[in-house]
């Protein structure tokens, strides 16, 4: 997934972090967060080949299971987006069955600790990526102090630092925590952020800690998770591609 190619200096848009060599789209992964499979089939065939991703989230995977993924591959490449959080046996093996889809990403939180990330690598084995959700974009500092967990700005970079040594190869955080969580995992592991929004947004949704598109590349990010802006567009193709012309200008 993450290859090599010309390296090129952290924040360049034209390379990831790990040096291989990315166009301004290849960054972009659509969140089809919709109720019916026919909804998200339509939008991944129009947006083929203007992005580098289809996220499959809950609301489409539970609605269609497996299904779900086979037909959204058609259109490309297959983020599944289920956050595996249980005991290493059964993360291991849900992870050998999604395994079998053809997925290249998917995620686990890395809350479930060092021997649940670990089995989860080992599930996937060589079929994709491991992504370690730290800490949802959608929780603020004052809802994690609810739950009495420390400040994201603290539990994020120290759950980036366990999942990476548990051989994740891959994370998800917030975009204001991209510099923290590459200063601590170096430049190697795909960071992944969602909470994109343009710069001429109105609001951030459900995303507490969002940012722009080129403020996120800037900060370290691979790959950029986008839903509503895209998919709520009057038309997903020219709103995908005005946020690719953002990253690459």
């Amino acid at each position: 997934m993450n290859g090599s190619g010309t390296t090129g200096a952290a924040g360049d848009p034209s390379t990831d972090a790990s040096g291989r060599v990315v166009a301004p789209h290849e960054r972009l992964a659509v969140a089809l967060d919709v109720s019916t499979l026919a909804e998200a089939e339509r939008l991944a065939g129009a947006l083929a080949g203007e992005v580098g991703w289809f996220k499959v989230g809950l609301e489409l995977f539970s609605a269609h299971g497996p299904g779900a993924v086979t037909a959204i591959a058609a259109h490309g490449p297959v983020f599944l987006d289920v956050k595996l959080h249980d005991i290493p046996t059964t993360v291991e093996r849900a992870a050998r069955r999604i395994a079998e889809l053809g997925v290249g990403l998917l995620t686990v939180h890395a809350s479930g600790g060092a021997a649940m990330v670990r089995a989860a690598v080992e599930g996937l084995g060589d079929a994709g990526e491991v992504l370690a959700v730290t800490v949802l974009t959608s929780l603020s500092d004052g809802e994690l102090a609810a739950v009495n967990a420390p400040p994201a700005a603290r539990q994020v970079p120290a759950l980036a630092a366990l999942a990476v040594e548990a051989g994740a190869p891959g994370l998800v955080c917030a975009p204001r925590d991209l510099r923290a969580v590459r200063d601590v995992v170096g430049p190697a592991p795909r960071l992944v952020t969602p909470g994109i929004r343009p710069a001429d947004a109105t609001g951030h949704d459900d995303h507490a800690r969002a940012s722009t598109p080129d403020r996120a590349v800037a900060d370290g990010a691979d790959l950029l998770v986008v839903g509503r802006p895209i998919t709520q567009a009057s038309d997903p193709v020219l709103a995908a591609r005005a946020l690719a012309t953002s990253i690459g200008a």
